[in-house]
């Protein structure tokens, strides 16, 4: 028996107070946005709106005047529904979801209740603490918040504050550690103790926002979500920027809000130690100087990614320690956060690996990220030089065989006609293309001809040598038009044809080819001594605990079946193969070490998805192989063979991609979606805003669940690994064929799922 997870919540939550506003007040207003309540708003549609309540240096109104609108709302919704072709509207939400309308005129007359839009899970365990989680109305109300912050604020945060900003994510964090840091020489994480956001954080957050916005009902219903427990934040933990359904939309923004004083007291600090030590040019340098000395002047890089903290110095150990003891003391004192004193320590960029966003960094030297050609390497590459030459040359004289073999033809042709007819007739004009063929076949031989050195030098011997004109006493008896005629046939003879020249210019350019290799190694030499990069690099120790830990692998690292997974049909279960590879594939694009963690993919994550489907039908490897192919084709109902796992020539051809910002395969990798069967009459589709009934009816399993895991130990669970909260293992959750195949392939997560369609099982 399936049916609606009960709704809880706690009575102590108070609504804001704020004066009542008729709705005839907000539908009576001159602006095109509450004209056109049916338009989604663009990105620039959305700042014109939030800037057009900005007055004597703060905004106002924001909730009344813009969340509370009909089209901001909408676009909210617009955000918030995955990407398909099917375009939303005003009516179809308000047909098939909830009155945009009504939302509308709720938020504007101060009578929206988040207590109606919000619901409790009950704790699955007795230690367990219960879920808050919003439905879908709530989570357009709190998309169009976010929206309003982003406006403000997205331009006001410092250049290394990444995480829940358009195109600032955790790749982009990684492009700026490989291109822009120099000569790395001391670094550190600030490690947060993992606490929750707690209501001191929340009234200092609130304080931050009220120097911007002049809003009481937007901060009020912002500290209302913080005390209903709807947003939620914990720091110093592995939820944040998941995908994980107990992390709200509008942590991420509200995080970087709270730490931008922070991240501009770093900025100042950056600043003021590159004031203090400016780069020097080459020309600032004195006269013998410039290619013997190397100045390396002091520099601070930073990077944030939500509560992840990575600072980085060029400096001594002791002006380091200073730096850490001070950003320490901002965060204790003015932030009120607590601290690890053990995981925050300064470490050696050059021997000491640190983990950062997932993955490892290490400072080295340029020849490691690009290191020159092996002696193997440079015999391989001259071998296939000189093929490549051979093929060319048997390409040539191929060519000239064929065309004098149609040479031959063609004045055989014309000689047979000319003798026949008196003359050549033809009903086309062909003596342009002709001479098109010849003229093009004469510069190919003569370009063949003039690079060979001793032809060349054969015919300049015969053209010039020996001959009676260049006598004096010869010349003065010719006319002067001959000699001149002779004299200039001689200059075009040496001009084209002297093979002194010709094997100058050949040394020339060898002697070029020398100099700019040496030119090369010189400066790959002086980069090695005087340079450091930043070396990133997957942990692929940790990766191999992970795959180990979700059953992709036995005891001695090879491929075995996951027998959970035999309920599933053959599609689902190579999606969802496929999505765990995909997922740390884009993750890891980036890392050094790429090639190797392919290898995982390509090789455990394959044969694992094909030992599990030979299981489920009782076959051997073989024979799944030979119906599946390594490429795990699989049909669908009209028999058209798709692929979902990408094939060994695709994963070999992966690259460095660093504008995407991915999801950790974390939510993936800890969760199974399980097909039940029921006779219970079908429920709307869970994705948001998706309206389709065909749905079917999916268990969610948790990994900490059925292995009996408890996260906070690193001796069993994966470091650095999130999970889905335990209180969703069990729920059933109702999705279409088309999202549940998005789910699995990791396009989408619980995140873009209607809570209140959760289901439970009696």
């Amino acid at each position: 028996m399936l049916r609606r997870t009960t709704l809880h919540f706690t009575s102590k939550i108070t609504l804001f107070s704020l004066p009542k506003l008729h709705f005839s007040t907000l539908s009576s207003s001159s602006s095109p946005f509450y004209q056109n309540p049916k338009k989604i708003l663009s990105q620039s549609d959305i700042k014109n709106l939030v800037f057009s309540q900005y007055h004597h240096g703060k905004f106002h109104n924001l909730l009344q005047n813009v969340v509370a609108l009909p089209s901001f709302l909408l676009t909210a919704c617009h955000n918030l529904k995955p990407n398909d072709n099917n375009t939303l509207t005003l009516d179809s939400v308000s047909t098939h979801f909830f009155s945009l309308q009504e939302l509308s005129y709720h938020l504007s007359t101060n009578q929206f209740d988040v207590n109606v839009c919000g619901f409790t899970i009950p704790p699955s365990s007795v230690k367990g603490k219960p879920l808050v989680l919003p439905n879908l109305k709530l989570k357009v109300v709190i998309e169009a918040i976010r929206m309003i912050l982003e406006s403000i604020y997205d331009d006001r945060f410092v250049t290394f504050c990444y995480g829940g900003r358009v195109n600032m994510g955790r790749h982009t964090a990684i492009r700026y550690l490989k291109n822009s840091v120099e000569n790395p020489s001391w670094w550190f994480t600030v490690c947060l103790n993992t606490a929750k956001f707690e209501n001191k954080h929340v009234d200092r957050l609130c304080r931050v926002m009220e120097e911007k916005i002049s809003d009481e009902a937007l901060i009020g219903l912002i500290k209302v979500l913080f005390e209903s427990e709807i947003v939620s934040i914990q720091l110093g933990g592995c939820c944040l920027g998941r995908g994980f359904p107990q992390e709200c939309g509008l942590s991420s923004i509200l995080i970087n809000i709270y730490f931008n004083s922070f991240d501009k007291e770093i900025q100042e600090l950056r600043l003021k130690t590159s004031r203090e030590n400016p780069r020097v040019d080459d020309n600032d340098l004195a006269e013998g100087y410039q290619r013997n000395a190397f100045y390396k002047p002091l520099k601070i890089y930073a990077v944030r990614y939500l509560d992840e903290i990575l600072v980085i110095t060029s400096g001594t150990k002791m002006m380091t320690l200073d730096l850490k003891s001070r950003l320490v003391q901002i965060l204790e004192r003015d932030m009120e956060f607590g601290i690890d004193k053990v995981k925050t320590v300064i470490h050696s960029a050059t021997s000491e690996k640190i983990e950062f966003l997932g993955m490892e960094l290490q400072a080295v030297k340029p020849s490691v990220l690009h290191p020159p050609m092996s002696q193997k390497a440079i015999r391989a590459r001259k071998k296939y030089l000189r093929q490549k030459e051979v093929r060319a040359l048997e390409l040539r004289n191929a060519k000239e065989s064929n065309r004098k073999k149609l040479g031959m033809k063609i004045f055989s042709h014309v000689f047979k006609k000319m003798k026949r007819a008196n003359g050549f007739k033809t009903d086309f004009q062909i003596e342009s293309e002709v001479n098109q063929i010849f003229d093009s076949w004469a510069e190919e031989v003569m370009q063949d001809f003039l690079e060979s050195v001793d032809d060349r030098w054969e015919w300049h011997r015969m053209l010039s040598a020996g001959d009676f004109l260049s006598l004096k006493r010869i010349r003065d008896q010719l006319p002067l038009e001959l000699v001149d005629a002779y004299d200039n046939f001689q200059e075009q003879v040496d001009r084209y044809l002297n093979p002194i020249k010709a094997k100058r210019m050949l040394e020339e350019q060898v002697k070029i080819a020398e100099e700019e290799e040496e030119r090369k190694y010189s400066d790959q030499t002086v980069a090695d001594l005087t340079k450091l990069c930043i070396k990133v690099e997957a942990p692929l120790e940790i990766v191999k605990k992970a795959v180990k830990l979700i059953g992709f692998t036995n005891h001695m690292g090879r491929p075995r079946p996951i027998s959970l997974l035999m309920v599933l049909e053959d599609a689902d279960i190579i999606k969802w193969y496929a999505g765990i590879g995909r997922r740390w594939l884009d993750f890891f694009c980036c890392c050094h070490n790429f090639r190797k963690l392919k290898i995982i993919v390509s090789y455990h994550l394959r044969f694992s998805c094909i030992l599990t489907l030979a299981e489920k039908h009782e076959s051997s490897k073989k024979e799944a192989i030979r119906h599946y192919t390594k490429d795990l084709k699989v049909s669908d109902v009209d028999g058209v063979e798709e692929m979902y796992f990408p094939t060994e020539r695709e994963v070999k051809m992966m690259g460095d991609n660093d504008l995407i910002d991915p999801n950790p395969v974390d939510g993936s990798l800890g969760m199974t979606l399980i097909r039940l069967a029921s006779d219970e009459p079908s429920y709307c589709c869970a994705a948001h805003f998706c309206d389709r009934r065909d749905t079917i009816v999916y268990r969610i399993r948790l990994l900490q669940n059925l292995l009996n895991l408890d996260l906070f130990d690193r001796s069993k669970w994966v470091p650095g690994m999130g999970a889905i909260h335990e209180n969703l293992n069990k729920r059933c959750i109702p999705l279409c064929s088309d999202h549940i195949s998005e789910l699995y392939l990791g396009r989408l997560t619980l995140q873009d799922t209607d809570y209140a369609s959760l289901l439970h099982v009696d």
